[in-house]
């Protein structure tokens, strides 16, 4: 190889070298995307027609919940084997489980899919960022990033109005019947992948070693799914006994997840630790308030599930604008300065959501807040995991990976399961339900700032 095509081989996401592993592992962030969005779109429908109203943060906390457990068991097979098999693992079950909430005929069996869904999901992702952190160089790295979030335009773009349209059309179940056939479609682009990844080194310490580790933190993380559901499902118990069980639960959570994070997360350190617990404060404030708008505006507005559904394009375009906007700063900019200023951008975005709500504004604006909110997504997250693979040597690359996860998950479904506790409040006490919910959505986006302050 000449001087010159080594270069380009170290510097292209497209080189040969990097081709089929950038095509196949952009095709899984592609449908999970497609997935993600299309399901927050129908939910609405799907909680009226299975008489699941209670359910419905459920639907979304149970979800995030089970992704924990999957980016644990995840993070430690691909320590300890190399990221292959669980790649092909969580896909099977990923595509497991929109098989089964497709064919659901009621809320149970629907959220026994979501379950497997968040499992696979979850264990797909951490395998991607050992797989990055293996194969590609660093120089890459925010490029694979970028590339991972601006791979959420597409499917933001047609995956909400076509997933209402559909299920206003036809039925809700096509929807998910529809992804896991796109699902199978891929296989085409993610099997050369999977072969390339046979050839990389696993690169992992004593297996002993990493076995009883794994074991212990798949115990955990079982734990800290378990309470997430508790809050989620108290609000059903009414009155005082939900914020006890919330509260409980909530103690049993920052117990279990403390191992499962660097060390001095918990307690926001400056670095690794600061950086991790960022994502899962952003991740909070993001997605428990995406739950609710279209919720919101089908409800409250009497919008068409299809058109409800745009103002999830409108966020996740502008994260990929964002995302595209901090790689081609590059390293010009400091990665704990495009932090603090992805964080006040979302805080911008999500008070508009609950000005929104609370002053019944029109959903234009709630629209416009949400791009600002997606903007300052797509700033935050790329370097948050180029900060935490700089922080990673080969024997932590599955821990770090998955504690960066676990902390979006766990942030995001114990968010979406307080958010519907205010939820109920506000229907109990009579007061704007949406208003009381994403009032504590914006409440957690204050709190991001002060924590990007910490990360470096």
């Amino acid at each position: 190889m000449s001087a010159e095509q080594e270069v380009t081989a170290r510097t292209s996401l497209f080189s040969p070298r990097y081709f089929w592993t950038t095509i196949g592992a952009n095709a899984l962030v592609f449908l999970g995307a497609f997935e993600a969005l299309a399901v927050t779109t129908v939910m609405p429908t799907i909680s009226r027609e299975l008489n699941g109203q209670a359910l419905y943060s459920v639907a979304f906390s149970g979800a995030l919940a089970a992704s924990v457990i999957g980016m644990v068991a995840s993070g430690q097979w691909a320590d300890r084997r190399g990221p292959s098999v669980p790649l092909i693992a969580a896909t099977i079950v990923f595509i497991a489980g929109l098989l089964v909430s497709g064919l659901a005929t009621d809320m149970g069996v629907f959220l026994v899919g979501r379950l497997l869904q968040g499992f696979g999901a979850g264990a797909i992702n951490v395998a991607l960022y050992v797989i990055v952190a293996r194969l590609y160089p660093a120089v890459l790295h925010p490029r694979i990033f970028g590339m991972f979030a601006a791979a959420w335009v597409l499917p933001s773009m047609i995956g909400p109005p076509i997933a209402g349209l559909i299920a206003d059309t036809f039925s809700w179940h096509w929807v998910f019947l529809g992804v896991g056939g796109l699902v199978v479609l891929a296989g085409g682009a993610v099997v050369p992948t999977l072969f390339q990844l046979r050839s990389l080194p696993n690169g992992a310490g004593d297996p002993d070693a990493v076995g009883r580790r794994g074991w212990v933190a798949i115990v955990l993380s079982v734990v800290v799914a378990a309470a997430v559901l508790a809050i989620s499902l108290g609000g059903e118990a009414g009155g005082a006994y939900s914020w006890v069980i919330a509260a409980a639960a909530l103690a049993i959570v920052v117990v279990a997840v403390r191992p499962l994070l660097p060390r001095g997360a918990l307690l926001v350190r400056r670095g690794l630790p600061a950086t991790v617990m960022l994502k899962g404060v952003a991740a909070a404030t993001f997605f428990a308030t995406e739950v609710y708008l279209p919720y919101l505006l089908t409800e409250r507005y009497g919008l068409a599930s299809w058109l409800a559904g745009l103002i999830l394009t409108v966020g996740a375009v502008s994260w990929a604008l964002g995302s595209a906007l901090q790689s081609r700063i590059g390293e010009r900019m400091e990665h704990a300065a495009v932090l603090r200023l992805g964080s006040v951008v979302l805080v911008v975005g999500v008070a508009v959501q609950f000005l929104t709500a609370w002053l019944e504004l029109s959903p234009v604006v709630a629209a416009a807040g949400w791009f600002v909110a997606g903007g300052g997504m797509g700033l935050i997250y790329p370097r948050m995991g180029t900060l935490v693979l700089g922080h990673s040597t080969e024997r932590d690359q599955g821990f770090n990976s998955a504690a960066l996860s676990i902390a979006d998950s766990v942030g995001g479904a114990t968010a979406i399961a307080f958010a519907g506790l205010m939820f109920a409040v506000g229907l109990g006490l009579g007061v704007n339900p949406f208003a009381s919910a994403l009032a504590l959505t914006a409440v957690i986006a204050v709190l991001a700032v002060p924590v990007a302050f910490r990360a470096r």
